[in-house]
């Protein structure tokens, strides 16, 4: 048989062809899932609520109770200068207050 030098065949091309073919491919689609990937990454990202902050210590909420208190007490006061409260519902009320 004759070997020929230099052009190859039809058959050669066409080997040669989808070789190329197959393996551009092969490279476009792991390129465009790579770009899913991380496309689906960035949307998860900023999909994602934020964390919660950490709650605040018991000892914070402290004062605020502190003044809360105070300004019941304040009130209980007045409604027992108006007259609207008496002696025994005022410290009833106060010692509630006071335990709590």
């Amino acid at each position: 048989m004759i070997q020929r030098f230099g052009r190859p065949g039809l058959l050669g091309t066409i080997a040669r062809t989808a070789v190329i073919s197959g393996t551009a491919t092969a490279v476009s689609n792991r390129v465009q899932r790579h770009d899913m990937q991380r496309q689906m990454e960035a949307e998860q990202q900023w999909a994602a609520p934020p964390p919660a902050p950490a709650p605040a210590p018991q000892q914070a909420g402290a004062p605020a109770a502190g003044t809360d208190r105070v300004a019941q007490l304040t009130q209980l006061a007045e409604l027992k200068a108006q007259g609207v409260l008496s002696e025994e519902e005022f410290a009833a009320e106060k010692a509630r207050i006071l335990n709590s």
